[in-house]
């Protein structure tokens, strides 16, 4: 049997084009994989340097200290500023915790995150 019994003769030239294009895909998988996993790595080591986590906070701290004070002084409810600096408290208290690879450094630091926000939305619904 020939060939032709099976597949038209005019898809015949196709599938080679599909084959190579197939196999450039595959190079270029294969290549941005390896960049891709490189990458990540580098941005990993740089994002889990303490000095990252300890800028982050204390800009938080700042930017929550002058919004959340403002509010206080602006609608006069403590609630948001008190909601906002336990979640700061959280944080901290997170940044304390083994990086052990156990996930509790980041689940509370998410949790202070979280409590951090909702001060603030809380803040902006009492101004507004």
């Amino acid at each position: 049997m020939t060939s032709s019994t099976f597949l038209p003769t005019r898809i015949l030239p196709s599938l080679d084009r599909i084959a190579i294009g197939l196999s450039g895909l595959c190079v270029v998988h294969c290549v941005a994989s390896a960049v891709l996993i490189a990458m990540l790595s580098a941005a990993g080591g740089m994002l889990l340097n303490p000095i990252f986590h300890e800028v982050g906070l204390t800009f938080a701290i700042l930017l929550g200290a002058i919004a959340l004070g403002h509010g206080v002084l602006q609608h006069g409810y403590a609630m948001p500023a008190m909601m906002g600096s336990f979640g700061l408290g959280v944080m901290a208290g997170a940044m304390s915790l083994p990086h052990d690879g156990s996930g509790m450094e980041t689940l509370w630091t998410v949790v202070g995150v979280g409590l951090l926000a909702f001060g603030h939305d809380l803040n902006r619904r009492a101004t507004h």
